[in-house]
């Protein structure tokens, strides 16, 4: 036979369980049917702020849970406490808060537990805890993982545009020469490169506007940071933004993941925007607002970044003359061109010629595996005389060429006018059977030319092996031209 307990008895239970849920650390509160508080224990009372007194035969949920952090309304029916005493479920949350007595907040866990009569729910016991510093703490962990996901982001970006620069192959590890227009220059780079202002570079195409613009980040208080190329020109309109200031996973089609841009991969170095002339004028505009702000957003982002880059920019274009016909905008050349540098070019400093092509010469004998002492007498005469329409790089690529055929240990280079005048062309570059052209306008031996090189390459603009890579144009700088020359493919 079941015995039942007498009233002391129950009496005695009530009062033990009673002394352990008051010394116990976490809070506990007792609700009956109607949610009312029947019992808080003094850790309750501690960590609230609410003494028993106040709330006792009250509606506890006014009290500690009437709104969310926010500050909306919780209403006591979307309670899991008071869901538990509807359908008798205990519950175990730990993503919400209680409010204090001095209108304070502190995140919880709670557990819900029914008090049931039979199959009947006469109330509920509730067990809490303050979870401030678990929360402190993950969340410094969260900003510790964002930071490390943050960094290991950058070194696989920077990795990445390192392994770029590796397989480039840069002319010169330092400028070569000693004459007057060279001296000029170096004066310059040593005057602008301990600053912080932007520098433009312009200068004809070959005359090493690249290894000006590393001289003066290698010289300036940035060195140690990376310096970061750009080349403007050789990148579609539609993928410049992206480039520049990089994009979110998804942010267009083929962005199978976030990628960071060519002003992040810079923060704290310098940024080397080449043939800067060839930017869209959409772009413009935004390069303009990092330049003023020093803030960027990712395409496909709303977050805004904040980077510190020195801008070093270079064309072999009229930045002036794009500005009076509209195609560049004054605003962005006036923040380009604080320090502005004219490249002279390779016919400006002839009396460079012979250090040059030592320097040259040095570097093709480990790259061909040959052993050149020295260029020829005459052949170092012919140099004097041309003109050198593509400057250092065509006075590179005529020593290589001749040095692959050639024999050491004198080089032999020769150079053969095209017509009677002092201004030469390279042999190399004419075929033996080309017939004498007869003289006519710049405009048509230009347009001739440009056909014969497209014609060579099966009308391939862009590329390595394109028409743009030979002729030694930017392919937008390419495609210009034959507009205006009117040079059409013929079916």
């Amino acid at each position: 036979m079941k015995e039942t307990l007498s009233s002391q008895e129950i009496i005695n239970l009530k009062q033990r369980y009673e002394l352990i849920l008051q010394s116990i650390g976490e809070g506990v509160y007792g609700l009956d049917s109607e949610g009312k508080t029947t019992f808080v224990n003094p850790a309750a009372e501690a960590m609230t702020g609410w003494p028993a007194g106040d709330l006792l035969g009250k509606v506890v949920h006014n009290f500690h849970h009437h709104t969310k952090s926010d500050g909306s309304p919780y209403p006591s029916c979307d309670c899991p406490i008071y869901q538990t005493i509807q359908d008798g479920i205990s519950r175990h949350v730990d993503t919400e808060i209680f409010w204090r007595k001095d209108g304070s907040h502190f995140p919880v866990e709670y557990v819900s537990t029914a008090i049931m009569s039979g199959n009947k729910v006469i109330g509920a016991v509730i067990v809490f805890k303050d979870i401030s510093e678990r929360k402190q703490s993950e969340q410094q962990l969260e900003s510790t993982r964002l930071q490390v996901e943050q960094l290991k982001e950058k070194l696989q970006a920077e990795n990445r545009y390192l392994m770029e620069e590796i397989k480039e192959e840069h002319n010169f590890s330092k400028i070569i020469g000693n004459s007057p227009a060279l001296l000029q220059i170096l004066t310059q780079i040593e005057h602008v490169a301990p600053t912080h202002a932007s520098v433009l570079i312009q200068g004809d195409s070959g005359t090493g506007k690249e290894l000006i613009a590393r001289a003066i980040h290698g010289a300036s208080l940035r060195k140690d940071r990376p310096l970061v190329k750009l080349n403007c020109g050789a990148i579609t309109p539609s993928l410049v933004e992206s480039e520049l200031f990089g994009h979110e996973k998804g942010a267009f089609t083929g962005a199978l993941q976030k990628r960071l841009g060519r002003f992040e991969l810079a923060h704290g170095g310098t940024l080397f925007l080449d043939e800067v002339g060839e930017l869209p004028l959409d772009i413009q505009v935004k390069l303009l607002r990092v330049l003023q702000e020093g803030e960027l957003e990712r395409v496909g982002s709303s977050d805004t970044q904040k980077v510190d880059v020195r801008i070093i920019a270079a064309t072999n274009r009229n930045l002036q003359e794009m500005v009076d016909e509209g195609t560049f905008r004054s605003d962005l050349y006036y923040r380009l061109s604080v320090f502005p540098v004219q490249v002279p070019n390779l016919k400006q400093r002839k009396e460079d010629i012979p250090l040059l092509v030592d320097h040259i010469l040095r570097r093709l004998n480990q790259k061909l595996g040959k052993k050149f002492e020295a260029l020829s007498k005459s052949s170092l005469e012919q140099l004097y005389h041309y003109h050198w329409p593509g400057n250092i790089r065509e006075l590179q690529n005529i020593l290589e060429r001749a040095a692959i055929v050639g024999i050491p240990p004198t080089l032999e280079v020769t150079i053969t006018p095209s017509q009677p005048s002092s201004e030469v062309t390279p042999a190399l570059l004419v075929s033996p059977t080309t017939e004498t052209i007869p003289m006519t306008t710049l405009a048509d031996a230009e347009r001739q030319h440009i056909i014969n090189t497209l014609n060579s390459v099966n009308w391939v603009i862009a590329g390595k092996q394109g028409a743009a890579e030979i002729l030694d144009l930017p392919p937008s700088t390419l495609r210009s031209k034959m507009k205006k020359l009117n040079i059409e493919r013929k079916t």
